[in-house]
């Protein structure tokens, strides 16, 4: 199987974890406003009647009435704008990178990511981010994105329970640093050593296809002409540090 092919399906089994938890954050802001619609109507039907005799009474009820509608439109805003989120995140990873990179914002890019992984992550896994400002990197953006989401994946399974993931980018000289830290299990120095090897993974069997860092390790370096690396120590966590030139030196295997 060629590298690309691979990285294909390891795309696609990625998304696939995601999709349970990606149709749970639909249906929920869904059902929200499925649950206000019905609301609404019948405080519609109920405003009509107490506009028609219009004493102080029904004018009172009815301006409570109307405050009440409209702060179930609030919540049915905030509800439109969480699926839109989720929809537009999904529309990052579906679009193909054409033959020659694009300028892109990453930090733009690790937010829509963010969005695919809250639906996994839930309230288990708290995320902090702290976005640099970096101008716009040269780049093949989908296969950027594979790379975050398979790191954002990995860090929220090596998490037992509750913990954390810290996302930071920053403007290194003439690179776009991106960082991404979890409060997991870490791994041992021969672990560390092998986890960009094909083939290699720490998780249980059905669960890893050892093939996520060796092509994250592919895209950055080769398609990218940038960096990454792990530190990592057993008990306390691990961070994996990208850097991407902001421009792209020469052909890095385009």
């Amino acid at each position: 199987m060629s590298s690309s092919a691979a990285a294909e399906l390891h795309q696609m089994a990625s998304i696939g974890r995601l999709l349970a938890g990606v149709v749970h954050e639909i249906n929920t802001p869904l059902g929200s406003i499925f649950s206000n619609n019905d609301v609404l109507l019948r405080s519609l039907e109920t405003l009509g009647a107490l506009l028609a005799d219009p004493c102080p009474e029904s004018l009172e009820r009815a301006a409570r009435i109307v405050e009440t509608c409209r702060t179930l439109a609030d919540v049915d805003k905030i509800a439109c704008e969480r699926i839109r989120s989720v929809i537009r995140g999904l529309k990052t990873f579906a679009r193909v990178d054409g033959p020659e990179p694009r300028r892109v914002d990453l930090n733009e890019l690790l937010r829509d990511t963010l969005k695919l992984t809250a639906a996994e992550f839930g309230m288990r896994i708290s995320v902090r981010t702290v976005f640099g400002e970096l101008p716009e990197v040269e780049c093949y953006p989908q296969m950027l994105s594979q790379v975050f989401l398979n790191l954002l994946v990995n860090a929220g399974q090596a998490i037992a329970g509750q913990g954390g993931i810290a996302v930071t980018t920053r403007l290194e000289e003439e690179a776009a640093h991106i960082s991404i830290a979890d409060t997991g299990r870490g791994m041992t120095p021969a672990q560390k050593e092998k986890a960009f090897e094909a083939g290699y993974t720490t998780k249980p069997v059905g669960e890893g296809t050892g093939l996520g860092l060796s092509i994250a390790k592919q895209i950055v370096e080769e398609k990218h002409g940038g960096s990454i690396e792990c530190e990592s120590e057993p008990g306390v966590g691990t961070t994996f540090h990208l850097r991407i030139p902001v421009r792209r030196r020469g052909d890095a295997n385009p």
